[in-house]
């Protein structure tokens, strides 16, 4: 399979000396699953950041389908076919689970494409929901849904947005036992 992402020796210090990453080497093919596990404060969330542009590395090289990237910042490695699902979830509780997953990017018609297509975002939803089995309704209330939902919300958006690569950040830290149970044996 071709290599999908590799990052070279990044290092991470900041300001204050606290080094979060000395050295890391990641190497992705494409249709391969990685999980990163350590203790708290092993760098992992940090590494992931930088992946995704909100953070600089102190050094070291990202390659992203075999081009040297720099992300100044998660819209380059959006641009780039990469997501990421917060540990912490970005949602709007007032909006439908249906406009969470398509805020930003909703779907347009008419003259100058000025108004909403509601009936091609209810279709492109639906799609991706049977698609990836992330059983969910999209005329629910985010702020009604448990926290599981949420996540597959969550994912649903970066699948929205044509993700490549898929970033979870502490997937299973907000999930309940039993979310997380149907979670891992699903």
């Amino acid at each position: 399979m071709p290599i999908l992402l590799e990052m070279k020796d990044i290092h991470k210090v900041y300001p204050n000396g606290t080094a979060a990453n000395r050295g890391v080497d990641l190497t992705v093919h494409e249709g391969e699953i990685h999980a990163l596990v350590g203790e708290n404060g092993a760098g992992k969330s940090t590494l992931m950041k930088i992946l995704f542009g909100l953070e600089a590395p102190t050094s070291g090289t990202i390659e992203y389908k075999g081009k040297p990237m720099v992300f100044n910042g998660p819209r380059d490695a959006i641009k780039q076919g990469m997501g990421m699902v917060h540990q912490h979830f970005m949602l709007a509780p007032s909006l439908t689970v249906s406009e969470n997953i398509v805020l930003g990017e909703e779907p347009k018609k008419g003259p100058l494409s000025l108004f909403r297509d509601r009936v091609k975002e209810r279709a492109e939803v639906d799609r991706l929901i049977q698609a990836y089995g992330l059983k969910v309704d999209p005329h629910a209330k985010v702020e009604t849904i448990p926290v599981g939902q949420k996540q597959r919300v969550e994912i649903l958006k970066v699948l929205y947005r044509g993700a490549k690569l898929i970033i979870l950040d502490e997937p299973t830290a907000v999930l309940t036992r039993g979310t997380y149970h149907h979670l891992h044996y699903a």
